[in-house]
């Protein structure tokens, strides 16, 4: 039975938010979508821990700021959230801070009514407070036994150094220090109208665009926030003893650039080949040839400030240096030999496809326009890469490989025990 065709777009064409400031200053943007009955509402504040001066301060502010309002408690706010069908989420990385609110149309105004006591009227109760620093110690102190951990934080110190906002690894008995104080300065200082844009997709008519508009537009006005980013101090290798590891836990990479620069897509092929998908050389070599591993990935990673490149896999103990000659081996073959056009080919229509897998929906599209506002490009950005990564040919994958993946330039970390 002969399989259909692989049919992949020469372009992608994605819908233009539309982009007006409120009176304070927000920049609030809508994706209408009228075929979905629901709305989603993502409020983004540069409020990262990058940002902070008190330890663990920015995620406690905004993983607590649901925990209790002016006038809900924290069950009021879960139980109207739960009745009316409606999803509310916090995400944090080192620069920003996502608060998201996702509901059925038809119950938009109960929805925002709760989400404004969320972001306007949070009042970080004590034993809220209490309860939360008891348990995220307690986990992080858990997560801190596991070799990948420790490898991942390690690698963020040596890629950055240890006082860089995007290498520091603060001690978990530190929580035993914050305070509401704490929390409560650092939600006056950046949850306000100059650290805020608003991102809305789904059904959209002036009456929802309106109920946002209100809550954006009560934003209070503030400093715009300024993190201190120092120049990194990168160290090219580490170790972190774990004694009667059975498993150690491997990152090597490097320190590049952000997506703005003009190899950031490039360098997205170069690792998708390595280890970005199920049959990359990584994998293959690792796993099926070896059988050093489950998984093993690459990929770059993308921060406001910086960008880098990082493969990550587990293995046995007793294999630790087989599998680090063998990732160097693979990265050795890539810079001296031209990939073949098929497996290439075979690369680009995976990085095609997950693009389109991404932009299946208003709420993925959302998600790429905030992606998109934060390297400060529009949606056209899409087609452009697309068009830039069906554009790379052998010779570029091999000359980006040489150009950024010498030996000497890699920072090699590794959590567990070397085996002989």
């Amino acid at each position: 039975m002969n399989r259909p065709p692989l049919i992949l777009p020469s372009d992608i064409r994605v819908p233009e938010a539309r982009k007006e400031l409120l009176d304070n200053g927000v920049a609030l943007y809508t994706l209408p979508a009228d075929d979905f009955e629901v709305l989603r509402v993502t409020f983004v504040f540069r409020a990262g821990s990058a940002v902070q001066r008190v330890p663990f301060s920015a995620s406690a502010t905004a993983n607590l700021l649901a925990e209790g309002t002016q006038g809900l408690t924290a069950r009021e706010v879960a139980e109207r959230l739960d009745f009316y069908g409606s999803w509310f989420d916090v995400n944090l990385d080192r620069d920003y801070a996502y608060i998201n609110f996702a509901m059925l149309s038809k119950f938009f105004r109960e929805t925002l009514a709760v989400a404004e006591e969320i972001l306007l009227r949070p009042v970080f109760p004590e034993e809220e407070l209490q309860t939360y620093c008891t348990k995220r110690k307690q986990r992080l102190a858990i997560d801190r036994q596991k070799v990948d951990v420790q490898a991942r934080e390690a690698f963020a110190a040596a890629m950055f150094g240890e006082r860089h906002p995007y290498g520091v690894s603060t001690d978990e008995k530190l929580y035993d220090t914050l305070t509401r104080s704490d929390i409560e300065a650092f939600y006056r200082t950046f949850y306000t109208a100059e650290n805020c844009f608003v991102v809305c997709s789904g059904r959209i008519t002036w009456q929802e665009r309106d109920a946002v508009a209100a809550i954006a537009g009560r934003l209070p006005h503030g400093t715009p926030a300024r993190p201190l980013f120092p120049a990194p101090q990168t160290r090219r290798c580490a170790e972190v003893a774990h004694p009667g590891a059975v498993q150690s836990s491997i990152r090597i990479g490097r320190l590049l650039f952000p997506r703005q620069h003009p190899d950031f897509v490039g360098m997205q092929v170069v690792a998708t080949a390595l280890g970005g998908y199920f049959g990359s050389r990584l994998m293959q070599n690792l796993r099926e040839r070896h059988g050093y591993t489950y998984g093993v990935v690459a990929a770059m990673v993308n921060f406001e400030q910086a960008g880098y490149l990082a493969i990550a896999a587990q293995v046995g103990t007793e294999v630790t240096a087989a599998a680090l000659a063998e990732i160097d081996a693979e990265i050795e073959r890539l810079r001296r030999e031209p990939m073949p056009d098929d497996e290439l080919a075979l690369v680009k229509n995976i990085m095609a496809g997950e693009m389109m897998r991404i932009l299946d929906g208003p709420f993925g599209i959302a998600d790429v326009t905030i992606e998109n506002i934060l390297c400060g490009a529009d949606n056209t950005l899409v087609d452009a890469n697309l068009r830039a990564i069906r554009a790379m040919t052998p010779s570029d994958v091999r000359n980006l490989a040489q150009k950024y993946l010498k030996r000497e330039d890699l920072v090699t970390v590794v959590a567990g025990e070397v085996g002989e």
